[in-house]
């Protein structure tokens, strides 16, 4: 075993979301692959990967071992971490990126990562809904990929994004949750229907919601989510004659019985459920609730409060599914109405 300089090649970018010990070992991996390591070579004491890429050590013990779960490393006590093993199949290469990571966003990382399995080599990372940051990362190494998954949300310049979407080879492509105008050629998606979606659930839930006088959705300006949203829920409103209004600022609204209110944003329902409290109405008779995006906490809030929601886990599913069957095809993914008592 001889002891080589690879710290060269290995590279841990800050900006990532992917965990630090992970873009140690797929670094590595990639090192391997390109034949800059080879079999037998002694790897860095942790201490010195500690240094280098001032990572603690416990996360640079937690790469090694990593590997070593992958049959890629052995150790020698005394001695250190070496290659054991550069026969092993790295099929894919993966930037996955998405504009923020809530609780459902996480949902559908988990739930790709687990399905695309271990020997995919994934770069994650946030672009906080900003065009200039998601162009920049798609263009600083586009090479090195075999896919790209990305999730577009932005709050402005949408019109440019087919243009920076165009630039890249259809067959890496694989978008999630929401449709785009001008992409073109063959490509994979995984999709939200947003219009249809709302307006099928407000449609299971017609016969609870007449109670209600009112039908308020709180949908603030400059958002990113979908006017489609917008559209089926006016369109339902409209068919089965609910008064209805759009609220853009629920700081400013006066919280009238009567009225059933849907959330889009998290925030936005922590200030409704203030306001509720504050004037002892009671969540379910007094006023309602309809919340977008199914998390373990909607469950317990107030008895339970009504969600509206895309099956997340499905679509990271289905987005790896695409790619380790090498289909091209194009799926809307399922949207569920989970009635409780805030309805």
């Amino acid at each position: 075993m001889k002891q080589v300089p690879i710290t060269q090649h290995l590279f841990i970018d800050v900006y990532s979301a992917t965990p630090k010990y992970l873009q140690l070992a797929n670094s590595i991996i990639k090192a391997i692959a390109a034949g800059k390591i080879q079999k037998n070579d002694v790897l860095p004491s942790i201490n010195e990967i500690s240094f280098e890429f001032e990572i603690s050590r416990d996360t640079a013990e937690k790469g090694y071992k990593y590997l070593r779960s992958l049959g890629i490393l052995s150790s020698v006590p005394g001695k250190g971490y070496f290659v054991q093993n550069t026969q092993f199949e790295q099929k894919f290469t993966i930037l996955l990126l998405f504009n923020k990571l809530s609780e459902h966003k996480k949902i559908i990382y988990d739930s790709f990562v687990d399905t695309i399995g271990e020997h995919a080599n994934i770069d994650f990372y946030i672009y906080n809904s900003d065009f200039s940051l998601f162009k920049n990362i798609l263009t600083r190494r586009p090479d090195e990929y075999t896919h790209f998954v990305i999730l577009p949300h932005f709050r402005e310049r949408w019109e440019n994004v087919h243009e920076v979407l165009n630039t890249l080879p259809k067959e890496k492509l694989v978008l999630l949750d929401k449709r785009l105008q001008g992409v073109t050629g063959t490509y994979r998606g995984v999709y939200e229907n947003f219009e249809e979606d709302i307006y099928t659930a407000l449609e299971q839930a017609k016969d609870k919601l007449q109670k209600y006088k009112s039908i308020k959705i709180i949908f603030p300006e400059n958002t990113y989510y979908p006017d489609e949203i917008l559209q089926g829920f006016k369109r339902f409103c409209q068919d089965y004659a609910f008064n209805y209004e759009i609220i853009s600022n629920i700081e400013q609204e006066s919280i009238s019985p009567g009225s059933i209110y849907i959330n889009l944003r998290e925030n936005d329902l922590v200030i409704l459920l203030e306001k509720i409290i504050a004037q002892n109405l009671v969540v379910g008779e007094d006023v309602g609730i309809i919340s977008y995006n199914e998390t373990p906490l909607k469950k317990l809030i107030l008895n339970g409060l009504t969600t509206i929601s895309t099956d997340f886990k499905k679509m990271g599913e289905l987005a790896a599914e695409l790619i380790l069957t090498n289909s091209f095809k194009h799926i809307d993914v399922p949207f569920y109405l989970t009635p409780r008592s805030s309805l």
